[in-house]
């Protein structure tokens, strides 16, 4: 098999509603989580993970000796809930609405002892209907579903390459379910003036946690058109980032997005997809790291310290 052909294509359009049901079943796993965990630096307990079959909480706290964790199996098309003691419950990822995924996933919980109060609005969306009213989203394609989770894997792969060559810190690879993107996040180790905020439905206390330090991020998002973007930017925005070259052909500056851009397809259909998006990574990040003076020398890893193995 091909580098290029591990890469799934998938239309934006081909899956919308899609999409949009299963961002709103994640925002309500990802806001147990939050609810059961305690808050981390830039809110890294709330995101989720890529698994070998889906996605994952990881383990979140329950009661005293007890732990669980919820589990979405899309090769199967199953949500687990399970714990420690090594209860399980179930329920089939198919067409439903967010209502009726909302009220099952509680009940799964209460099941097991573990029942959790959220705040049942999502988040980062304009037109938000609460979870346990919406009726509006409840399309599941399984094969696309499955599609996305692959294409997670290979951007997942080639964005721990990339994290591996930053000594200073840095986020791990994770999916943020407000807006189903998957990311990762480098930092220069300064604070950060408050962020402006005018996220939907986001208080200015959740975007002064996530931005509370400067910051070179980048990210898959499957939201715009055609299959996607890569996207990179830095906050605060330094004078002349914009300006510099993003690296490969096809990346560009977003104004409305206020982003460096690269479409997925382009990645998709390279030669060598690993190296395109490697090459939009670095050139990214260099351009924020040079033009706000982040000392590169003693925050990056120099190539020669890159073992093949142990």
């Amino acid at each position: 098999m091909s580098a290029r052909a591990v890469w799934p294509e998938l239309p934006v359009a081909s899956w919308e509603p899609t999409r949009d049901t299963l961002t709103l079943w994640l925002q309500v796993i990802g806001k147990i989580r939050i609810a059961r965990t305690p808050l981390l630096n830039h809110w890294w307990n709330a995101p989720l993970y890529v698994t070998t079959r889906g996605l994952t909480t990881s383990p979140i706290p329950g009661d005293a000796g007890r732990s669980l964790a919820i589990d979405l199996d899309l090769l199967d098309h199953r949500l687990d809930v399970t714990t420690t003691r090594g209860e399980r419950r179930s329920m089939a990822l198919e067409p439903k609405s967010v209502k009726d995924f909302h009220a099952e996933l509680h009940g799964l919980l209460g099941g097991v002892g573990l029942a959790t109060e959220i705040w049942p609005v999502p988040v980062e969306l304009p037109e938000a209907i609460r979870f346990d009213e919406d009726t509006t989203h409840h399309d599941y394609d399984p094969e696309a579903v499955t599609a996305f989770w692959r294409t997670l894997v290979e951007v997942q792969r080639v964005f721990e390459v990339f994290r591996s060559r930053f000594l200073g810190k840095s986020s791990p690879v994770h999916l943020f379910w407000g807006a189903l993107d998957l990311a990762t996040t480098r930092f220069s180790g300064k604070g950060a003036p408050p962020h402006p905020g005018g996220m939907p439905n986001c208080g200015p206390h959740v975007m002064h946690e996530a931005y509370s330090h400067e910051v070179s991020s980048c990210g898959y998002w499957p939201g715009a058109e055609g299959e996607g973007i890569f996207y990179a930017y830095a906050y605060p925005d330094p004078d002349g980032y914009r300006d510099l070259p993003p690296g490969p052909a096809g990346a560009r500056w977003d104004d409305e997005l206020g982003e460096f851009v690269l479409p997925y397809t382009a990645v998709r259909t390279a030669q060598d997809p690993d190296a395109v998006l490697l090459d939009f990574l670095q050139s990214t990040y260099a351009a924020a790291a040079t033009t706000a003076g982040w000392d590169r020398a003693a925050l990056e890893r120099p190539a020669l310290e890159r073992p093949a193995r142990a």
